[in-house]
């Protein structure tokens, strides 16, 4: 039979329509794999998720105890004298986990700074930030000082290390002039807000001020009990002040440690 130019259209478009049928179907197949795949995949990926913050988590809480381990035995033994074992011990972790964190007792020795650094940092954004006088704030400051040398041992474990390190471990911080360059940097901005007697001599007020401030470490380290510490640096204001403000001006200065006080910063202006 010969074919019909209809015959041979209708013959063109079942070819058309299978074709256009087969790619429809590979189209929708390939489709519906993706789509399996990625909600097969999304709870292995939240799952790994989790799991990753977890060992994240786990890694970091780590690295606190070995920096605050690491604080004590620099603080109470030395530098020459503590020993990685001796910390990863306890920190209650290996000696490799340690490692893992630090690759040598410098490094620990440098966290130990950042921390103490960071400590002090945060004390000085609380006093910034509680609307305290400058001159209050200074004396807030060493009071702060007063309690962290007691409570927070990356603290005289920092100026421990400057006194033994500093010559050896160049990447150290000098730990006393951080707290000294703080302190005067209070004192400036009080005298820059009119707080200092007129005619005071900056010179002397700023001598004064840091050999008062390095003096609250020195009386720490004889193993003076905190109690007795916190007054000592009370007393010492109430000599200081006088000498320091105008004429009649120091009773309007609190001395005695903040209520609020806490190793980590002040909250509040505390009187």
């Amino acid at each position: 039979m010969r074919a019909t130019p209809q015959t041979a259209d209708r013959a063109t478009d079942r070819t058309a329509d299978r074709t256009a049928a087969r790619t429809t179907s590979q189209t929708t197949t390939r489709t519906t794999a993706r789509t399996a795949v990625r909600v097969a995949a999304r709870p292995r990926g939240r799952s790994a998720g989790r799991e990753g913050s977890v060992v994240q988590e786990r890694s970091e809480r780590t690295r606190r105890k070995l920096v605050h381990a690491g604080a004590e035995w620099f603080h109470r033994h030395g530098y020459a004298n503590a020993t990685l074992g001796g910390i990863a011990g306890s920190a209650g972790v290996t000696k490799g986990a340690l490692y893992f964190h630090f690759a040598s007792k410098d490094e620990l020795a440098v966290a130990v700074q950042e921390r103490g650094r960071a400590l002090l940092d945060e004390s000085l954004r609380a006093l910034e930030a509680s609307g305290l006088s400058p001159l209050q704030s200074l004396v807030d400051a060493t009071h702060w000082l007063a309690r962290a040398l007691h409570d927070e041992p990356a603290v005289p474990a920092s100026f421990r290390l400057t006194k033994e390190c500093a010559d050896t471990l160049p990447s150290l911080t000098d730990f006393h002039r951080v707290w000294v360059s703080a302190a005067c940097g209070l004192l400036r901005r009080a005298r820059d807000a009119g707080e200092l007697r007129e005619g005071c001599s900056w010179e002397s007020a700023e001598s004064l001020v840091a050999a008062t401030v390095c003096g609250i470490e020195v009386m720490a380290g004889t193993g003076m009990p905190g109690a007795e510490l916190q007054r000592r640096v009370a007393a010492l204001w109430t000599l200081l002040l006088p000498g320091l403000v105008p004429e009649g001006a120091a009773g309007g200065f609190r001395t005695a440690a903040p209520r609020a006080a806490y190793a980590h910063g002040f909250s509040g202006s505390a009187g």
